[in-house]
Formats: structure tokens, sequence, C-alpha cells
């Protein structure tokens, strides 16, 4: 009988480890949320994927959706699946809890006949993305797609999927085995390295979950406070600046503009130096975009480091609407050299914490935007030679809106939950041999 109850008391102990390591995970996955998005999953069955195989695709759907914030209000997932015909699986009204949408997913069956991937995107524009399937009209919603196919298509998808991207959908391209990476390169949003993967097998599928978790990562109750500081000098040319009025509506776009979230300021230059507005005073995304719109251009001169010392002595004061405790980012665009010394207030800026990005266009120095921006210098310098091309530099600016000390960590969570999943086998493990070794003394004293 002790050695009966030692049993039950080590069986006791080990279900409370388990539970407290699956609470600790759950806490740790508590710091990011999900940003609000409508997610289509678009996935090949045709013959070519044998059923194991696309058992696997499965397994690497449900743990992508493992770590999204599903809900009404929140992410909203549907599965398209495809081969000759298309077949909507899953809409994005469909399942409002995560377990629902999960045992949803699990019951999906392979179509087994041809690959008719540009039929599928098509469908998921008219079909899986309308608002009678779920999808919302709102700007802030993200509209995303991830295609996993694993062949050549047998229809056209250059233009269907150029079409779906112009309507705003953002498409991840999964590529498997003897896929056609042509087609990958066809079907993804820019920057195509960030949209496109190629795994040899349905086997190593899974290791592509935690780059969708990261993906969909952000912060929560993170606020920010950006401001753009703008190269309004003759050099610009008025027509020019139309499209850099448009580069920063871009950008706008993708901030989470709210009273709680981020606040968004603008300071154009030349000779002089005037801000547009202040931070705080829209605090809806219509409102920024349309105060943008309304900006006159200045003219003249090209005074950089007025600019930036204005940016350091003003825009981030709390005088200005700038927030105490809460992350400064500041976007610096200019065409040309600066006609005064940049480097004591680009240098404070970055000493100050502020997260300093450096955009330049046609005659811009580049020596001087690399001074400008945070490290690493990659993430925060971008160049082009026409501004005609600037909305490709809109699409690759992704500014981090989580404060240095307290960061999203999706990565840090991502390895905690493994630490814990191998902490649980090494303690199964244990106990197994405590209940062998246990069940051995027993048998001795029988």
């Amino acid at each position: 009988m002790a050695l009966l109850g030692f049993v039950m008391l080590l069986c006791i102990l080990g279900a409370q480890a388990t539970v407290d390591f699956r609470h600790a995970a759950a806490m740790a996955a508590g710091l990011c949320n999900t940003k609000p998005t409508d997610l289509v999953f678009i996935i090949d069955s045709s013959r070519s994927v044998r059923p194991s195989e696309f058992e696997q695709v499965k397994v690497f759907l449900n743990k992508v959706i493992e770590g999204l914030d599903v809900g009404p209000d929140a992410t909203r997932v549907g599965v398209v699946n495809y081969a000759s015909r298309v077949k909507n699986e899953v809409s994005l009204k469909s399942h409002k809890t995560k377990a629902g949408l999960i045992k949803a997913v699990s019951k999906i069956e392979p179509l087994s006949s041809g690959t008719m991937t540009g039929l599928a995107i098509q469908f998921s524009m008219n079909v899986a993305f309308s608002e009678a399937e779920g999808a919302r009209k709102s700007p802030d919603i993200s509209k995303v797609a991830i295609i996993v196919t694993d062949g050549r298509p047998q229809d056209n998808v250059r233009d269907i999927a150029a079409k779906a991207r112009e309507a705003g959908i953002e498409i991840f391209a999964i590529g498997v085995g003897r896929v056609d990476m042509n087609t990958l390169k066809q079907l993804a949003s820019d920057p195509l390295e960030e949209h496109t993967d190629y795994v040899e097998s349905y086997s190593l599928i899974e290791k592509l979950t935690k780059k969708f978790q990261e993906a969909f990562c952000a912060c929560s109750d993170t606020a920010t406070d950006v401001v753009f500081l703008i190269d309004g000098s003759k050099s610009v040319r008025p027509e020019n600046f139309e499209l850099v009025k448009k580069f920063i509506n871009q950008i706008v776009d993708k901030l989470d503009v709210s009273d709680r979230g981020t606040h968004v300021g603008l300071v154009q230059y030349s000779s002089s130096v005037k801000q547009e507005f202040p931070l705080g005073r829209h605090n809806s995304k219509k409102d920024v975009k349309d105060a943008v719109k309304k900006m006159a251009y200045m003219e003249r001169g090209t005074m950089t480091g007025q600019a930036l010392r204005f940016l350091l002595d003003n825009s981030f004061t709390p005088g200005q609407g700038a927030r105490p405790g809460v992350a400064k980012v500041g976007i610096v665009f200019t065409d040309g050299r600066s006609q005064d010394y940049i480097g004591d207030a680009a240098r404070k800026a970055k000493e100050n914490g502020f997260n300093m990005y450096a955009v330049g266009v046609g005659n811009a120095v580049e020596d001087e935007l690399k001074e400008i921006a945070s490290e690493p210098i990659g993430d925060h310098y971008f160049y082009t030679a026409d501004f005609k091309t600037m909305n490709q530099i809109a699409k690759k600016l992704q500014i981090n809106t989580c404060p240095v000390e307290d960061p999203c960590e999706c990565d840090s969570i991502t390895k905690f939950q493994k630490k814990v999943e191998e902490a649980l086998q090494a303690l199964t493990k244990k106990l197994d041999g405590v209940t062998k070794r246990i069940t051995a003394l027993e048998n001795k004293i029988v």
C-alpha cells in the first residue's frame, strides 16, 4: 500500500507539473496577440499529393491556427481546397472558436484530380474573400492568402494572382517537392523572399509553422509615436511630391492608428521646418491620410540637419503630443544632399532611443541615409533611384512598433513552448522509469 501511495503521489505531482507547464506556456503566449486578419488557406489536393502528405498539410494548418487569436473580431480563417475543381471547405464566417476550426480542418478530404491553381485563386477572390462568406470590408483588416502546392498548375496563374494582389490580398506561396519555382514567384506578393517558401517534402512543411506564427504576431496594447520628416525642397518637384504623399499614406495604412495605438505626426522641411500636424491630433487612419493629402509643397532648400533637430526638440516632446514611455519612430525622407550638418542630430536621435528609418530617392546621399538610420542598417535604410518605385519601399518598410524593453517576443514564446514540450517529454520518461522500478521492487517483495 505504501508503494502504491508513493506511485499515486508521483502521478499527482507529474499531472500537476504538466498543468503548470501548460499554464506557463499559455501565459507566455498571452504576450502575443495576432493582428485582426481575414486569412484563407488555399491548399492543393491534386492526385500528386498522397493521402498521408495531405494529412501533414492539415497538421501544418492547424499548428498555424493554434498560434492565432481566432474570433469574429480578431482573426477569421477560411480554407479552400482545390484540384481540378475548387471546394470551399471552411468559410471565414463558419467558426468562431479555435477548437471548432481545428476540428473542421481535420475532416477535410483530398480531391485527388488535376492542379487548377488559377481557378482556386479566382474562386478565393470571388467567393472566399466575399462579404457573404464572412470577409470584412474594413481597411484595418488585413486580407491574407497562404497557398500550398506541389506541382505545376494546369492553368494560368500570373494574371489572376496579380489581380488578387491588386485587390489587396497579401499572398504567401509555399512550394513542396517538384513544384515549379517560377510559379511560386508569379503567385507571391513582394518582397518575394518574404512571401515564398520551399520545402523538399511534406514531412518538412511543419518547420514553416514558426514563420507564420511570427508573421501574424502583433504586440498587445502597444502604443507608438511615429513622425514623418519629409523633404519638400525644390528638387523634389510638384508631381513627385504627390507621390511622396501617397508613399506616406501607404505606410499609414499598415499602422494601428488609434487613441491608444499609434499616433502619427508630420513635419515638412526645406530651407525651414514646418510642422504639418503634431502627434495625437488625428486618431484614425482616414483623418491622418486626409491631412497628408492636404500638405502643400514648400520648395526651396534641403536643411535635413535642422529638421532632425526639430524632431528632437519639438516633435517628440510631451508639449507636441508625444507620450511618455511610448516607442518613438522617426521616418526621414529626402531626395538630395543636406545643406547643413546632420551628424550630431542623427546620433542624438538614436541615443535618445528613437527608432530611425531613412528613405532616399534620386540624388539622396546614401552615406547620409546610413548615418540617420538605426541599427541594423539593412532594416532601417532604403534607397530607390525613381520616385515611381517608392511604393515598393513602402511595402518593404516594416516599422517595429514593439518597445525595446517589452517586445512581442513571438520567437521567444515559440522557443519557450518548445522547452515546455521537451520538459514534459523528459518528465514522462522519468515517471515511466520510476513506475518500472517500483513494479520490479513490488515483484521482488511478493
